[in-house]
């Protein structure tokens, strides 16, 4: 087809587009995105962040991918990392199992935290003669991450598993040595257990450790626990049971020892809606929450998205992901034992996410509104 042609034939496809008129009204920001998709159109989003739910995500975006003209490249760095390079503009989204901080946000006026799907964080060990769940509470696994607890079959230890011969091992405790929402999660458990790790560790996604060696990753940590005899660490459920670690049963509020489950976790965020609510806004902790089923170092984990836009392609790509992932996913988040949100959050999720805006007319990409080629073109790649 010569250059003319090839002219006439995009001013003719231009022309039919306008004589249908609006054919976005009424539809969600995935069918629109199915409509660009019929153009040849494909949008690409980047995202970087918690490697938390990298498995999940990346099964989200793979199946989302399959049915969509919607292509995501996700980063598995780390929350810190993801918390950063969302702030300094270089991703589309990013993704942290810690919320963005008050100070975060001043530098990102009016970003939104918005969970995507709940997790717990497991105190997997390498004890290869112990072979029943070990039981730990707070003030014990604080005790062993602050180093004043340093052998395996200490009293206080085997005081909460009686009848199990315990070795007289040293304890290797294991961290993370990056920027980490899973550090965070878990220093906020310890923080809210132990008055003595409040005042001389605190909470944050990287800490001043007191002792232990330092991985990097929920990876680097399972590694380290893996191939080193005494070891104990705190990795993400989902690590150990993919690279079968066994996990400690925690006393919660109630006094129950818990294993890290999908429905334990579940539990944890029974009545989370109404502090949601209260609060208004989704950065809410749940760890030690009450309940006698609940796993008490459980937390959700966060997409970070912008107010704004630029690109009304992209501002719609991402919204029909949030939405078909929060609708349509819960049997990939459950397979891959995470456990998902509570249907009340997701709906609230879904409308927060809607009132993204796009474009020079900042118009909120929940509203009945035409996704231009143009607009695509210019968000794809």
């Amino acid at each position: 087809m010569n250059r003319s042609w090839a002219w006439l034939a995009g001013v003719a496809l231009i022309l039919a587009a306008g004589a249908c008129g609006n054919d976005t009204e009424g539809r969600t920001p995935g069918e629109m995105a199915q409509a660009s998709g019929a153009r040849g159109d494909v949008v690409t989003l980047v995202g970087a962040g918690a490697t938390f739910p990298f498995p999940l995500y990346s099964r989200w975006f793979n199946a989302y991918g399959q049915r969509n003209p919607v292509r995501i490249n996700y980063q598995s760095l780390g929350s810190g990392a993801g918390i950063r390079q969302f702030s300094e503009g270089t991703v589309d989204f990013g993704a942290s199992d810690a919320p963005m901080s008050d100070e975060d946000l001043a530098r990102v006026p009016g970003a939104m935290n918005l969970p995507m799907v709940l997790g717990s964080v497991a105190i997997t060990y390498n004890l290869p003669t112990v072979t029943q769940p070990l039981r730990l509470d707070g003030p014990t696994i604080a005790d062993i991450f602050s180093g004043s607890l340093q052998r395996w079959n200490d009293p206080r230890i085997a005081r909460l598993n009686p009848g199990v011969t315990l070795p007289d091992r040293a304890i290797l405790p294991v961290h993370r040595s990056d920027g980490s929402g899973t550090t965070y999660v878990f220093t906020d458990y310890l923080s809210t257990i132990s008055p003595q790790w409040r005042e001389r560790v605190g909470t944050g996604t990287a800490v001043r450790w007191p002792t232990g060696l330092g991985g990097k990753g929920n990876e680097g940590v399972t590694g380290q626990v893996r191939q080193t005899e005494g070891a104990v660490g705190y990795v993400e459920q989902v690590f150990a049971r993919q690279n079968n670690l066994p996990m400690a049963h925690v006393r919660n509020q109630s006094g129950n020892f818990v294993e890290p489950a999908v429905d334990a976790t579940t539990a944890a965020a029974q009545g989370i809606e109404d502090r949601v609510e209260q609060q208004g806004d989704f950065r809410v902790s749940i760890v030690d929450a009450p309940g006698a089923a609940a796993y008490p170092i459980s937390s959700w984990t966060y997409l970070l998205v912008q107010p704004h836009m630029e690109s009304c392609a992209k501002a719609q790509a991402l919204t029909g992901v949030v939405e078909w992932s929060l609708r349509e996913g819960d049997r990939h988040a459950r397979d891959l034992h995470y456990a998902p949100l509570p249907d009340a959050v997701k709906e609230n999720v879904i409308a927060r996410m809607r009132t993204v805006t796009c474009g020079v007319d900042r118009q909120a990409v929940g509203t009945e509104r035409a996704w231009a080629p143009e607009e695509a073109a210019a968000g794809a790649g």
